[in-house]
């Protein structure tokens, strides 16, 4: 109700640790309001730690000259991105104030309740001296504290929902608050050899993410250039000769028609639906069952490939591998194998020539691809021979990226479980 002032949350314990009360603490640890820590560590406020301080209040015309400043759109869990970074006017003073240094660490202060806190340590990214807006909070580390092992303690904080806990909840937005932030008690190592330890440990894990970010970013853009090479035969595979055939896209492809009523079919039947598929993959991330389906579906075949209808959708394909139905709002593409195979005409509507083409839409509420543009599409083809071994190349290269996808997705399960380990003492380093 209007007026009401929303309740403040307590402060939950930093991390979860399953004690049984039957269970002994191990020699070496103690029993502490935020679970079993080792004896030599202590809970202490993070405001007795470091300096907290929220950034400046955007005010365009105040007094001072237009300094640059950080605000949430430019911090992200674990890195700041410093490609839209504004301006406002302050003064010296402010300016000296809120100024960043290396070794801040800067978390989001209003933000979704998933995000808030959400956290990354300022290293010198931008060129020159700037500050931040009060959508941020800066920790500065006292002496004999590490700031890397704070970067990575309220990393972690955030994705446990410690600070989602502790914030002030306004709508849709989640305030963690300088002053509920600076009395949360967490667990910290006394020496500042454990706790750099711990955060070079952590920095390591991360370091190898980053590189495997970077190497699969470069794996997709070799992957987007062979394409353009090789579905339009600019670069042709070894044994291959010959000129392409040039079809319109209503040649090689018949859009099933075929609509059932999940409720007559009697049985559970594989459903897709356009949040099953991952934009721009190709990717199936999951599937429903018909058995609770009342809106008309298309039928699909193994070898068809889905195409999102909606404007919004149009990157949303798949090349079936087994038989099922569809929302509507996909074309059911069957291919003309006498002039193209499945997994090249796959290929080819994966091409951003073919989504600009397809973007072309009609309706104004929930604009969709218009087939009557789409099926006078041009496209050229090579002998079905050569169009297997160009899909095999592509297809090779889809699986290095998804092997590289799977190793970081690996290595993140194995950074959390190392956070665990590392930022409740229960494994020691030192």
């Amino acid at each position: 109700m209007s007026g009401e002032t929303p309740a403040v949350r307590e402060a939950l314990p930093v991390y979860e640790v399953e004690v049984l009360e039957t269970e002994r603490v191990p020699p070496g640890y103690k029993q502490t309001e935020v679970g079993v820590i080792p004896e030599d560590w202590e809970i202490v406020p993070v405001g007795s730690m470091g300096e907290v301080v929220a950034g400046k209040a955007l005010a365009a015309k105040a007094p001072g000259l237009q300094r640059p400043y950080l605000r949430t759109k430019n911090v992200f869990d674990g890195r700041i991105d410093i490609d839209d970074v504004l301006s406002m006017p302050m003064t010296d003073a402010e300016f000296e104030r809120y100024e960043l240094r290396d070794g801040d660490v800067l978390l989001n202060e209003g933000q979704t309740l998933e995000l808030v806190g959400r956290c990354s340590i300022y290293q010198g990214e931008y060129p020159e001296p700037c500050a931040i807006q009060n959508q941020l909070i800066r920790f500065r580390a006292r002496s004999r504290v590490s700031p890397m092992f704070a970067a990575h303690l309220f990393r972690y904080c955030q994705k446990t929902g410690v600070f989602a806990q502790i914030a002030l909840q306004t709508t849709s937005v989640a305030h963690l608050g300088v002053s509920r932030f600076q009395k949360l008690k967490l667990a910290w190592p006394v020496s500042e050899a454990e706790q750099r330890a711990i955060a070079a440990a952590l920095s390591d894990v991360d370091a190898l993410i980053s590189a495997l970010d970077r190497l699969i970013a470069k794996k997709r853009v070799v992957k987007t250039a062979a394409m353009q090479q090789l579905l339009t035969g600019k670069q042709r595979l070894p044994g291959f000769s010959g000129e392409w055939e040039t079809r319109r896209f209503a040649d090689i492809v018949s859009p099933r028609r075929e609509r059932v009523d999940p409720r007559k079919l009697g049985f559970h039947q594989f459903c897709v639906e356009l949040e099953h598929i991952e934009s721009g993959t190709g990717r199936l991330l999951g599937s429903t069952s018909t058995s609770d389906q009342s809106s008309l579906k298309s039928v699909f075949q193994i070898g068809d490939v889905l195409f999102g209808k909606l404007r919004a959708y149009l990157r949303k394909y798949w090349l079936a591998d087994r038989s099922g139905v569809c929302s509507t709002e996909f074309w059911v593409l069957s291919a003309n194998q006498r002039l193209v195979t499945p997994d090249f005409l796959f290929q080819i509507v994966s091409m951003d020539k073919f989504v600009e083409t397809a973007s072309t839409a009609y309706g104004t509420h929930m604009p969709r691809a218009d087939w009557n543009v789409v099926q006078n599409y041009e496209v050229d083809i090579p002998s079905l021979e050569e169009q297997t071994a160009i899909a095999a190349v592509i297809s090779d290269m889809d699986a290095e990226i998804e092997a590289l996808e799977a190793r970081r997705e690996k290595t993140r399960q194995v950074k959390q479980g190392m956070m665990q380990e590392l930022l409740t003492g229960k494994t020691r380093l030192v």
